[in-house]
Parts: structure tokens; sequence; C-alpha cells
């Protein structure tokens, strides 16, 4: 009698995790490495803690500051400003940058990922990282004496989001045209400048009216002029957002057509 043939067992096949499950773990890495990076940590946290308190005890914003207002009630709209500026553009930038440079992107790309689950995990990286800057300013801010209404605090979130998007979409179109060493130097380069002088720290009427009205064309200075808005009126006017949109739908458009994967 022939014993029975057994045929060889078929090995299991894995499927992929859903998609919303990948471009979570996604986010989850880049929210930690810019996080636990010194360097990135510096340019996302402590500078900008700094430029609050700086602002906030001396004299520095002393000429801008509304009646019925204190310096605080002017610093934290433009230290959260930075806080875009330094999360979504430079540290963004960079750390994209340098995946390009040494084919991560390209590498994540070719995954059941795949390019869209990584510019979505990018995106909720960026939102996640805000929330804590925001809770730390916010803290800060409270320490030093900032009382905003909880209704300036509901409003500000969408220019907040607004601004990240448009800043997002600037640093991946450098990141995905020009080297990293490139990207580094022209994003801290950049940053330095719009702190300074583009309408983030300061607002624009610190300047003489020509460069003020440029100023007030650039993301930088609509994003700190529409959340000092939101803090100190109420409500922001119509025209900060509408340089933002123009800006970030430029920039997106932009890296849809230039981005290089590797």
């Amino acid at each position: 009698m022939t014993p029975p043939t057994t045929a060889p067992a078929t090995p299991a096949v894995r499927t992929p995790a859903p998609l919303a499950r990948r471009v979570a773990a996604q986010a989850r890495f880049e929210a930690m490495a810019m996080l636990r990076n010194g360097e990135q940590l510096l340019l996302l946290v402590v500078l900008p803690l700094m430029a609050l308190a700086a602002l906030t005890l001396t004299g520095l914003l002393d000429g801008v500051v509304p009646a019925g207002a204190t310096r605080v009630d002017v610093a934290v709209p433009g230290v959260l400003a930075l806080c875009v500026l330094s999360n979504a553009f430079s540290g963004q930038g960079i750390q994209t940058g340098f995946d390009r440079r040494y084919g991560v992107l390209r590498f994540l790309s070719t995954t059941p990922l795949g390019r869209g689950g990584l510019i979505a995990g990018k995106l909720l990286a960026i939102l996640a990282v805000l929330v804590v800057q925001y809770v730390l300013v916010a803290a800060v801010g409270a320490a030093l004496g900032w009382r905003p209404e909880p209704a300036a605090v509901l409003l500000s979130v969408p220019v907040l989001l607004l601004g990240a998007a448009t800043f997002t979409g600037l640093g991946l179109l450098l990141a995905g045209t020009v080297r990293a060493e490139a990207t580094l130097a022209v994003t801290n380069l950049v940053w330095v400048l719009l702190a300074a002088v583009g309408g983030t720290l300061f607002p624009a009427t610190t300047l003489p009216a020509g460069p003020a009205g440029l100023v007030g064309l650039l993301p930088s200075g609509a994003l700190g002029a529409g959340l000092r808005e939101t803090f100190l009126t109420g409500g922001p006017s119509l025209l900060p957002l509408l340089v933002l949109a123009g800006w970030g739908a430029a920039a997106w458009a932009g890296a849809v057509r230039w981005f290089r994967w590797s």
C-alpha cells in the first residue's frame, strides 16, 4: 500500500499593513527622529523658547505693542510662526534633503508605503511636532503672563495649519531640487533672515514703508501677521491668508513638478 503523499506547505504570504497604519508608523518615526536629534531639538524648541524669553523680558518689542496688550502678547504669535518655520521648512527640508542624498527616499518610495504615503507621513510628523511646540510655547508664555482668549487659541489652529502646509511645500521643493549640502545652507540662512527681518518675530511695521510692504507679501510675514491679528484682534484678516495660500499652492505645484526622489 502506497502511503499518501503530503503536498509541501505553501509559505504564508504576508500582506502589507493597511495604508493608514503604514502612514502612522512613518509619521511616528519621522517625528521621533526630529525630536531626538540634538541639532533639530535646538532648532525646533530651544531657540524659539529663548526668543520668547528675550522678546518678553527686554524692550525689543516696546515700539509695536498695541494699547491694552503686553510684550508677551506680541511675542507669542511671532514665536509660534518661528516654530512653523523651524519645523516645516528648516527641519523637514534638511531631513528630506539628506534622506534623498543617501537613497532613503528612493527606497521608501518603492515599498508598500509609496510616495503618497511617505509625504503623508511627513505631514503628520510635522503636525505632531507642531503640537509639542505649541504646548511648550504656551506653557512658557503662560508663565510669563500670556492670557489669550480661548476663541483666539482655536482660531490660531487653522492659521498654523495653513502656514505649516505652505512651508512644508517650500521645504520639499528646496530639498527635492538641490543638493543636501545646499539645502542645509539655504534653509539655515533663510531661517535667520525670515526670523529677523521677514515679519516672523517682529511685525513688518518695524521696517520702513517700502520694505514693510514687501515683507507682508512673504509667507513668513503673512504667517506672523495672521497669528498676531488672531491673538490681538480676535481673528486674522483675509490678506495674510491669501498670501499664505498663494505661496503654498505655488510651492506644492513646484514640488510635484520638479521634486527628484534620488
